[in-house]
C-alpha cells in the first residue's frame, strides 16, 4: 500500500516542479510587459461609419465671411460653388452681407481675401460674392435635396462664433423637408420660406455655410435656427436647387424680378385696418387678405378685382394672411396664370389672372 501511495506522491511532486519552472520562465515576460505590448500593438481599431472622406470633398471650399458696415463687423460662412478663368464664386446668405461697405473672406488656411458682392436677394436670403481665382482652394459639388430622405446623414461646415472656430464640422440627420418658416425682413414685413430641417448644430456664424449629404454634395445653405430655451437641435437650410435657379442672374448683378397681381392688401383678421380703410367686410370673414386698392391696368384690374374683395385661396391653397399670399404668389414666374378665389358680397367667386412683373 505504501508503495502505491509513494507513486502518487512522486507524480504530484513532478507536476508541481514542472509548473513552478514553467511559471518562472513565462512570468517575467508579462511582468516586463513584453507580451502585453505585443498584444495591444496587434489590435487595429477602425470606424466603419466615419464621414471623413465626405468632409474632404467640401471642406476647403468653405470660407469665413467678415462683413463690415456702419455698425461694425459681423461674420458668417460661405462656400465656393463655381470658378472660371478669372474668379471663384461664393454663395452665402443675404443677411450675412446686407448693407456691408466692405467684405472679406478668410479661407480654411487662414488667408484673408478681399471679396466683391455681385448680387443679393432678400426673399431667398442669398448672395453671390466673387474672389480672384488664385485664392480658390476647392470648389464644392452641388447636389439635390430632393434625393435626400428623412433620417439620411447630413453635416455642416462653417465658422460658428467667428475665426476662432473656423472650419467647424457638425453632423446630424435630415429631420424634415418643406418646413414653412415665417421670417422677418430687414425691409419690413414678413416672408415665408420653405426650408430643410436638420438637427446638425447650426450656430451664429454658420449662416451661409453648406448643408452637405453623405456623398459630400451641397444640398442646402444654412440660414437659421429656432432659439428658445425649450427648443434644441432645430436648424434650417435653403434647398440648393431653389438657390441655383437664381445664381446666374445674381452673378450678373441683376435684381431678381418677381410677379405681381397689382393689389394693396391687409389681413382680414385686422379689425383696425378695416376701419382705417373704411372697407366693409362681413364679420364672418376672419381669414384671407382684404383688397383695399387695385392698381390700374394690373392683372387684378383686368380680372375686375375690386376694393373689399377678400382673397381666400390661390391655386387651391388656403390663404390665411398677406404673408401666405405673398409666399404663394412668389412661387410663380412672370407670365404664369394664377387662379384666385375670393369673397364678394358674401359669395365666393373665382378668377384667373396672368401675372406681370
Amino acid at each position: 500500500m505504501m508503495k502505491k501511495y509513494g507513486g502518487y506522491i512522486l507524480t504530484v511532486l513532478l507536476s508541481l516542479t514542472v509548473g513552478v519552472v514553467g511559471t518562472a520562465l513565462i512570468l517575467p515576460k508579462y511582468v516586463k510587459g513584453e507580451e502585453i505590448t505585443k498584444t495591444v500593438s496587434e489590435v487595429s481599431i477602425s470606424e466603419s461609419n466615419t464621414i471623413k472622406d465626405s468632409i474632404q470633398k467640401v471642406y476647403r471650399s468653405v470660407v469665413l465671411i467678415e462683413a463690415t458696415n456702419r455698425l461694425g463687423t459681423s461674420t458668417g460662412s460661405g462656400f465656393v460653388y463655381k470658378e472660371d478663368d478669372q474668379y471663384g464664386y461664393i454663395l452665402t446668405n443675404n443677411h450675412v452681407v446686407e448693407d456691408a461697405t466692405t467684405v472679406k473672406v478668410v479661407n480654411i488656411e487662414g488667408v484673408e481675401i478681399d471679396a466683391t458682392v455681385l448680387g443679393t436677394d432678400i426673399y431667398m436670403d442669398i448672395a453671390v460674392l466673387r474672389i480672384d481665382k488664385e485664392n480658390v482652394l476647392q470648389v464644392a459639388s452641388i447636389g439635390d435635396s430632393k434625393s435626400v430622405e428623412l433620417g439620411d446623414t447630413v453635416f455642416t461646415v462653417g465658422s460658428p462664433e467667428g475665426k476662432e472656430y473656423i472650419g467647424t464640422v457638425t453632423k446630424g440627420i435630415l429631420s424634415g423637408k418643406s418646413r414653412e418658416i415665417t421670417v422677418s425682413l430687414s425691409s419690413g414685413g414678413y416672408y415665408i420660406m420653405s426650408l430643410l430641417q436638420t438637427d446638425a448644430a447650426i450656430n451664429p456664424g454658420n449662416s451661409g455655410g453648406p448643408l452637405v449629404n453623405i456623398n459630400g454634395e451641397v444640398i442646402g445653405i444654412n440660414a437659421l435656427k429656432l432659439v428658445e430655451d425649450k427648443i434644441e437641435g432645430m436648424g434650417f437650410a435653403i434647398p440648393i436647387e431653389e438657390v441655383m435657379l437664381y445664381v446666374d442672374r445674381l452673378e450678373k448683378g441683376e435684381a431678381i424680378k418677381r410677379p405681381t397681381v397689382g393689389i394693396e392688401m391687409f389681413d382680414a383678421s385686422n379689425a383696425y385696418l378695416r376701419r382705417y380703410y373704411n372697407v366693409n367686410v362681413s364679420s364672418n370673414v376672419t381669414e384671407g387678405v382684404v383688397v383695399y386698392r387695385v392698381t390700374p391696368g394690373s392683372p387684378a384690374a383686368i380680372a375686375q378685382l375690386q376694393t373689399g374683395d377678400v382673397i381666400i385661396e390661390v391655386d387651391g391653397s388656403k390663404v390665411d394672411d398677406s404673408t401666405r399670399f405673398r409666399y404663394l404668389l412668389y412661387k410663380h414666374n412672370i407670365g404664369d396664370k394664377m387662379t384666385i378665389k375670393y369673397i364678394r358680397d358674401n359669395k365666393e367667386k373665382k378668377v384667373t389672372v396672368i401675372l406681370t412683373q
